[in-house]
């Protein structure tokens, strides 16, 4: 019953956004195709539902072969890959938007685990891997939403690589978390407080809903 009442929400859901958002859709592929490298789109292969690889749909926001060069699957806050246009769209998050394409074809939802490339996924310990896609995954999540300044995190350290790596041990309780405790509650909470979250960034919402949440060591 909760997985088909989440799935009506889901297209609910992105049906109303793909309406209500369409006039910033629009001028969003305009200037990607006048101002970037004529892609407006850019599909990345990431890991979904059952651990299957899928394609992930965002606007595009860096240079191609960016995936090659620098620091890889890393992407810093003033990384020079980034496109001007780009740097706009990742900061309001409006380059993660496309990703309603991927709830109508059903290999996403709304909230779930964020789904993570395989060199990502693989930093996950084996009961993490076992267990957090068996969720399909989604736009938005309690780990994105406890580490929506993950790309400020890294930047700031020392070493990103490895700051990067050390965030994960406890971004997979969360995913876990969620694993134990998704409800049609749960996801309501979830999307509110990511749209609260887009308003006011540095709220500490998510721990007063969440009392019982995971906390980092």
């Amino acid at each position: 019953m909760y997985k088909l009442l989440k799935r009506a929400i889901d297209l609910l859901i992105v049906t109303i956004v793909l309406i209500l958002l369409s006039p910033v859709f629009i001028p969003v592929m305009i200037i990607l195709l006048l101002t970037g490298e004529h892609e407006v789109f850019y599909l990345q292969k990431r890991v979904g539902y059952k651990n299957k690889p899928f394609y992930i749909w965002k606007f595009a926001t860096m240079q191609k072969g960016s995936s090659k060069i620098g620091t890889g699957e890393i992407t810093l806050r003033n990384d020079p890959r980034v496109t001007r246009f780009g740097k706009f769209l990742r900061i309001s998050k409006i380059n993660e938007l496309p990703q309603v394409i991927n709830v109508f074809k059903g290999n996403m939802s709304i909230v779930g685990p964020r789904p993570l490339m395989q060199v990502s996924f693989d930093l996950y310990t084996d009961e993490v891997k076992n267990k957090i896609y068996n969720s399909k995954p989604g736009i938005t999540g309690i780990g994105s939403l406890i580490f929506r300044d993950e790309e400020k995190i890294i930047s700031e350290a020392k070493d990103p690589r490895k700051m990067y790596a050390s965030i994960y041990p406890y971004k997979g309780e969360l995913e876990l978390w969620y694993c134990e405790h998704a409800s049609t509650y749960t996801d309501i909470l979830i999307i509110f407080l990511t749209a609260w979250s887009i308003i006011f960034p540095h709220n500490h919402l998510a721990n007063a809903f969440f009392k019982d949440l995971p906390q980092k060591d």
